[in-house]
């Protein structure tokens, strides 16, 4: 212990004992990591060890599941995919789906996702291809900012001609329109004609 005078504060310039060894654990102790410190770090250290190892398994899974996969689908991984891709579907392009193959809401309880689905699992193989076919252009027509251009590749692909279509679409929406505009002229009344009266 040494004899210090004090510069600043309240005591200034009174005379006071302090400790000049450094080392001492009384006077001068080691400042310790507080525990909860030391568990925080522990516990996310834990956490980002188990996220590595989910994503690992995750990753060693999907790659088992795709090996898995036959050559040609069958109907069952066919219905799986469908069943996926059904519930990404808005309600406006899953009554598109709904509508393509004549289902409608038979009363007010029914709703289409579930009418849809009974569908699904009932279909054929072929029906499901189709199905996987205009979800998957439906989906990607609302996801995408282009959304025309996947229906474009779409009927290349599968050599539509998309000018003959249409063509035929104006034809008949002007046939349409004239049938409108004739039932229209024949509903509206016509004038009362004088009858002529000729003189004896």
């Amino acid at each position: 212990m040494t004899d210090a005078i004090i510069t600043e504060g309240t005591e200034k310039g009174e005379l006071r004992k302090i400790c000049a060894d450094p080392d001492c654990p009384v006077h001068h102790p080691k400042k310790q990591e507080p525990i909860a410190d030391a568990n925080w770090k522990a516990e996310q250290e834990k956490q980002r060890r188990a996220e590595a190892l989910a994503q690992a398994t995750g990753l060693r899974v999907l790659n088992a599941v795709i090996a898995a996969v036959p050559v040609r689908l069958m109907k069952r991984d066919l219905l799986f995919i469908v069943e996926r891709v059904a519930t990404m579907l808005d309600e406006r392009r899953m009554e598109i789906v709904a509508r393509n193959r004549g289902i409608k809401k038979a009363k007010d309880s029914d709703s289409i996702p579930k009418l849809l689905s009974a569908h699904i699992r009932k279909a054929d193989e072929g029906e499901l291809g189709r199905l996987l076919m205009e979800m998957v252009i439906l989906h990607s027509a609302r996801i995408q900012p282009d959304g025309g251009k996947v229906l474009k590749e779409a009927a290349e692909h599968y050599k539509v001609d998309t000018d003959a279509i249409a063509l035929k679409v104006k034809q008949e929406f002007t046939a349409k329109q004239k049938a409108k505009a004739t039932k229209k002229a024949e509903a509206k009344p016509q004038p009362k004609t004088a009858k002529k009266t000729t003189a004896a």
